[in-house]
């Protein structure tokens, strides 16, 4: 996995505080803001980002829409729904691989060199957070094996437990 060294770092702090050209929000089906990173998002871009979220009408889990970042220092915001944890058989793991895949396919649609993730599902969703660093690793490392765009993807952590977790997920695949 030669390219997951170069390409992926991981940064503990505030997403909405990057400036890069995407950052992607764990949002819940309607897109009209929550808790969590969704409502610090939602806060920070600004009532617009609530005004055209509205357009969107929603989203299923497992897929992505974007945005512009209005007042973040973010050109696009690429909001995605993970799924919620109910005990690994209801195809969680899939669904969670599925929003890092088509937030990757969105940012390099929309020509995206940097592209940032929190860590989806492992809030009030109850993922457990060494199975979706896993996970997120995977599916990130897979789709930048095979594509160019975009060029890095940041796992922004909000603390370094979560941190320690991806560097981790990040160190296995690099051994595998």
């Amino acid at each position: 996995m030669d390219g997951i060294g170069d390409r992926v770092r991981i940064h503990t702090g505030d997403i909405t505080r990057l400036a890069i050209d995407a950052i992607v929000n764990a949002a819940n089906s309607s897109l009209l803001g929550g808790g969590g990173v969704d409502g610090a998002i939602h806060r920070a871009a600004g009532p617009e980002l609530e005004f055209e979220c509205r357009m969107l009408n929603g989203c299923r889990t497992g897929d992505a829409k974007l945005t512009k970042g209005y007042r973040l220092p973010a050109r696009y915001i690429i909001h995605t729904v993970g799924p919620v944890w109910q005990g690994g058989r209801k195809g969680e793991a899939e669904l969670l691989a599925s929003c890092y895949r088509r937030s990757l396919e969105l940012a390099a649609a929309n020509d995206c060199r940097t592209v940032a993730f929190p860590a989806i599902s492992t809030g009030i969703y109850h993922y457990p957070k060494d199975e979706a660093a896993g996970i997120a690793a995977r599916t990130v490392s897979t789709f930048i094996e095979q594509k160019t765009m975009p060029e890095t993807v940041i796992f922004c952590c909000f603390d370094d437990q979560m941190a320690e977790l991806y560097r981790q997920a990040v160190a296995a695949l690099r051994k595998g």
